[in-house]
């Protein structure tokens, strides 16, 4: 439950622009598809994702790091850190039991199966979508627990794309089309409001001061 009181004692910090900005950019934001790396060794990969995923609204990442190291590139992200939620898992079942139970349908991305081309994918259904290594691809253990296989068309010799480029052509594709379609796709009106104090709390300078300082003067 969100106390309300102290979102307002909050967003009357911010400037009104700051605040119409949220709100603005909330209304754009889902949760209807959500993005998922595994195990990318080029940390700056990861980050080029989240930058796409915030761009393009979507408010997961879940990151699979069963064998590489924990950093987010913030130079690459830009900031998008403070805006899009990330989601950590130290195991690929651990993370396809999440999504599973969420409601998710999951989706594998690869040049090697044709189930669907991207301009026909069927975006009716809430989907996870998968990304993986640079080398590899796919481990077999998502590949195996896939509900489909998503393509992107390509006509050049080339096979396959770097997974930043990937995950933008994908999203920005699925996103577009999204928002033209008569699906419930935006967050609840909860998930505005948790946003909001999240994006609030990430914009004020000293918020554990402030934040200790309002729950003196206001006890629970």
């Amino acid at each position: 439950m969100i106390d309300l009181d102290y979102l307002e004692f909050l967003e009357n910090i911010l400037t009104d622009n700051r605040k119409e900005r949220f709100l603005h950019v909330l209304e754009n934001r889902t949760k209807h598809f959500t993005v998922a790396v595994e195990d990318v060794f080029q940390m700056h990969n990861t980050s080029a994702v989240m930058r796409s995923c915030e761009v393009f609204g979507i408010q997961e990442l879940n990151v699979i790091e069963q064998r590489f190291g924990k950093r987010i590139d913030k130079e690459i992200a830009l900031g998008a850190q403070k805006w899009v939620d990330i989601n950590r898992f130290d195991s690929v079942s651990g993370c396809l039991s999440d999504l599973k139970n969420k409601g998710y349908q999951i989706i594998a991305t690869t040049p090697h199966e044709k189930d669907s081309m991207l301009e026909d994918f069927d975006i009716s259904k809430p989907s996870a979508l998968f990304f993986g290594t640079e080398k590899e691809g796919l481990s077999q253990e998502i590949m195996d627990n896939a509900d489909s296989f998503l393509k992107i068309p390509m006509v050049g010799f080339t096979e396959s794309l770097n997974i930043s480029v990937s995950a933008a052509i994908i999203i920005q594709s699925l996103t577009n089309r999204l928002r033209r379609s008569d699906i419930k796709w935006q967050l609840s009106e909860e998930e505005i409001l948790v946003k909001r104090l999240d994006w609030a709390k990430n914009s004020i300078r000293d918020i554990k001061r402030i934040e200790a300082r309002y729950y003196q003067d206001n006890p629970r």
